[in-house]
């Protein structure tokens, strides 16, 4: 038995030094650093990542107490986007850095210019892992792979290079890479999967990368594969991955088109007028040299059809395989009677997403539920045939393991039925997708879906409406499984209502001028009583809209969620009018005014929030309403605006009592050239922080 007064300090430093090093939110490790001296010192001396978000104007602010930081964030510096090289002494404040953090071997930097590059960079010569970020345009007077080249030639010992925020063109990659051929033979990692490029890699540049980098274990690269192009990426190109790169365990190939974003037709029935240049043989010897491939994203924009064979050797040659993506692959799953193929045969994948396929059906759906049996998480898109029938007889094959569900475009998965759909598994999810698309009145209700005197009605709408389609169901999966039933009674016989008692994290698509409120009132997600997170992406033109008829959007209703703390409100893709709107209709202003009120009811302390824009003029600037609604979340502890503001209406947040930490990020693409182009000059920036940490924070 310990000894009386024996507390946690006795610990031998070397068991506390680890119990701290476990500790990973980094509000707690400041607290942890708050206990006394040796706690201080073990803190800063098992910290291993720090992001700083300072103005390096103020040398003073360059933390030096962390003396084993092996990897550092400089790309959200303030003022965000603007060069080191800019500021009045850059070689005096990267020898402070190179001094701060000696021993640094995974650098993220913002690199608007080559000269950044080479001051950073030359800093730490043994740096191994680097990510370059920028948004505005590529500088118009350098070489093609010039920056590249000044990177490879200071970093001799990388082996890893993320691109994947990094906006330059496609000639600058391979050029670097055969200039480099040590540098490049060195890589292990290598991510140019990049939503801002306008084109994906061509058919020769894959090679070329791929014979230039043999050693890759991760290779992720956005591609075109529309044959409408030159230089598309087909067989050859796959097949030239395969002998490249033998050892890669990771592999993300996607077109352009598919990291847009952008939400489909549901209408639209999931096949292209064009077919992809790939088929089926170039598939299978794609899988056949990857043995040891444990992810692979295939996500091409054209039609691949009758894949149902080649994902069949995918599972046989890729037996580590545990995630899998595929986009606008047709006959994924195609069973007769009970007997399983393609997709449905890859048994141990923990994570499946599928996006526009035509062909699959609920019978489909229900193959890859008895098939894929260890699936954690399960993403549809675009799949215009399923139903609730099928997806719900998923989520009851899966309740053991299905704890992630992501349901996005499809005709006939609604918010409604969606919900409804996943109710087998309501007590277990923890992360959920849907889009909040309310086609009727009596959709609201789930209660009407399947239950009661109504469960005729909604089997025959489903065309499943006989005793016998449900036995051939539960025939052909050969488990005896309710579909009609989430397997909670109670003792009276009647279902009871459930909670969504592990939900976590939310992830909402809504158009704009559609309304949130109907998603709580009547949704089914009233009762989430650990959920903490919420995402809202809002997509659409409101020029074409006229004056909404309700006054607010419905944030007010998220009051609901007891342990609600974190919000990510997506309005970057609602389009309007940055100024004067027509007679009828609402400018960007009054729309961001209907989307935020009722934010500052919720008891939320980090918020992320991107405005609307106006492509006409490039702008996305916070409004007058939409400062004034904000400075109502007196807990907010963290803002981060993807956007421009007036300095005028960034003082309005001071008045928020607790917020601690503010930042203006222009990370679109492309990103506003200059301070005469934006609201928020660099002064502007660094007046507004000074008056931020002037103040006193009670904690």
């Amino acid at each position: 038995m310990a000894a009386a007064g024996t507390t946690v300090s006795d610990l031998p430093d070397v068991i506390l030094s680890n119990i701290i090093a476990a500790v990973s939110d980094v509000r707690s490790r400041n607290s942890t650093a708050l206990v006394c001296r040796k706690w201080y010192l073990l803190e800063r001396a098992t910290r291993a990542a720090v992001t700083l978000r300072g103005n390096l104007r103020d040398l003073f602010m360059v933390p030096t107490c962390f003396p084993s930081i092996s990897s550092l964030d400089l790309s959200l510096l303030s003022p965000w986007g603007h060069p080191l090289s800019s500021t009045s002494d850059p070689a005096l404040i990267a020898h402070l850095l190179r001094h701060a953090f000696p021993s640094i071997s995974s650098l993220t930097l913002y690199a608007r210019n080559l000269s950044t590059i080479q001051l950073v960079t030359s800093q730490w010569p043994n740096v191994e892992h680097v990510k370059l970020v920028r948004w505005h345009q590529r500088p118009q007077a350098a070489a093609a792979g010039d920056e590249l080249k000044m990177l490879f030639s200071e970093c001799g010992r990388l082996k890893s290079l993320d691109l994947s925020s990094f906006y330059c063109w496609t000639d600058d990659v391979p050029p670097a890479l055969e200039s480099y051929p040590a540098v490049a033979s060195n890589l292990t990692q290598l991510d140019i999967l990049n939503a801002s490029f306008s084109e994906g890699f061509k058919s020769d540049e894959i090679k070329v990368i791929t014979k230039s980098c043999p050693n890759l274990k991760e290779f992720r690269a956005a591609c075109r594969f529309d044959p409408r192009y030159i230089g598309f990426v087909g067989d050859d190109a796959l097949v030239s991955v395969s002998i490249n790169c033998p050892k890669l365990g990771i592999l993300h190939l996607a077109d352009t088109s598919a990291l847009l974003n952008a939400r489909g037709d549901p209408e639209h029935d999931g096949f292209t007028a064009e077919d992809a240049r790939i088929n089926v043989t170039t598939l299978m010897e794609l899988f056949s040299g990857l043995p040891l491939l444990e992810d692979l994203v295939l996500d091409i924009c054209n039609n691949v059809r009758d894949s149902g064979a080649a994902l069949e050797v995918l599972n046989s040659k890729c037996p580590k395989l545990r995630s899998l993506k595929l986009g606008q692959f047709h006959g994924i799953s195609m069973p007769v009677e009970s007997k399983l193929d393609g997709v449905a045969l890859c048994q141990g994948l923990q994570s499946l997403t599928i996006r526009n396929v035509g062909d699959l059906s609920d019978m489909g759906l229900i193959a890859i539920g008895r098939g894929c049996c260890r699936l954690a998480k399960f993403e549809v898109h675009g799949c215009r045939m399923i139903t609730v029938r099928g997806m719900r007889t998923l989520a009851s094959l899966l309740r053991r393991t299905l704890v992630d569900v992501g349901i996005s475009c499809c005709k006939n998965l609604p918010a409604m039925h969606s919900l409804r759909a996943l109710e087998p598994i309501q007590d277990r999810i923890e992360r959920l997708h849907i889009d909040c698309i309310w086609d009727s009145p009596q959709d609201f209700d789930l209660n009407c879906l399947g239950r009661g005197g109504d469960e005729k009605d909604y089997d025959s709408d489903d065309g499943l409406s006989s005793a016998s389609k449900r036995c051939k169901y539960s025939y052909d999966l050969n488990v005896g499984l309710d579909i009609n039933s989430n397997g909670y009674e109670t003792g009276n016989g009647h279902n009871s209502v459930m909670t969504w008692e592990k939900l976590q994290h939310l992830s909402l698509w809504i158009a704009v001028g559609q309304l949130l409120s109907p998603l709580v009132s009547a949704g089914g997600l009233e009762n989430c009583p650990n959920l903490e997170e919420i995402q809202i992406k809002v997509e659409g033109d409101c020029r074409e809209l006229s004056k909404p008829t309700e006054r607010d959007f419905g944030l007010s209703n998220l009051v609901n969620y007891p342990k609600l703390s974190k919000m990510n409100l997506d309005c970057g893709d609602t389009i309007g009018y940055a100024h004067t709107a027509p007679s009828g209709q609402m400018d960007l202003s009054l729309w961001e005014r209907f989307y935020l009120i009722g934010i500052g009811h919720l008891s939320l302390t980090e918020l992320d929030y991107w405005p609307p824009q106006d492509r006409d003029v490039n702008q996305r600037s916070l409004s007058l309403p939409a400062a004034g609604l904000l400075q109502e979340c007196y807990g907010l502890r963290k803002l981060f605006i993807h956007g421009t503001a007036h300095e005028h209406f960034m003082m309005f947040l001071l008045r928020i009592p607790e917020l601690r930490d503010v930042q203006l990020r222009e990370d679109y693409y492309p990103a506003p050239e200059n301070d005469m182009s934006t609201e928020m000059r660099a002064d502007s920036c660094s007046r507004f922080e000074a008056a931020l940490n002037r103040r006193q924070i009670s904690d």
